[in-house]
């Protein structure tokens, strides 16, 4: 014969399970953040492209590379949108619409976290390389090396945490669950 919770415990239990909606103003929020990105990238556009016909090579380079880091946040806040929500809030009835992205559904916060750190890691390789071509492009610019340190470094820093993050993930999947 089962036990019975009491009536406060259930309660309790009911009220923190609907407590996981108070995470839908957040990816509300970051949608209006991927819609103002989305004017970003435009008026980047818009400035680089009439510059582009009298400018040097690597002016091309930097732009198509600050449109690429402008993408890339974008997919970013689109994972974070979809997986968070669907992961912490609700499941999102699109299985039966054929433009359903592969990934929506399978990924899970520990996929969420991986997804996230190699976004983040390619946008700092972005910046990074923008960085380099910006100093390269004009040879009459000061080399800024503590500038370019810092940015190795934070590089360097968001590859070693996604690979340590990777190691904790497998390990944690080699380990019996109790």
């Amino acid at each position: 014969m089962p036990m019975h919770k009491p009536v406060v415990e259930r309660m309790l239990e009911r009220g923190l399970f609907a407590s996981r909606w108070l995470m839908a103003p957040i990816y509300l929020g970051l949608v209006i953040t991927l819609a103002s990105l989305i004017v970003v990238f435009f008026q980047e556009l818009v400035h680089g492209l009439p510059i582009i016909f009298t400018s040097k090579p690597e002016f091309a380079i930097i732009l198509v590379l600050s449109l690429v880091d402008l993408s890339l946040t974008g997919n970013l806040l689109v994972i974070v949108i979809l997986s968070g929500y669907e992961n912490f809030v609700s499941r999102i009835d699109t299985a039966s619409h054929e433009e359903r992205p592969q990934w929506m559904g399978s990924v899970d916060y520990s996929g969420m976290k991986m997804k996230m750190i190699a976004s983040i890691a390619a946008i700092s390789a972005v910046s990074l390389l923008k960085a380099a071509l910006a100093m390269s492009e004009d040879p009459s610019i000061e080399f800024d090396t503590i500038r370019l340190r810092w940015l190795i470094g934070i590089h360097l820093t968001f590859v070693i945490s996604g690979l340590l993050m990777a190691v904790m993930d497998w390990v944690a999947g080699k380990i019996t669950k109790h």
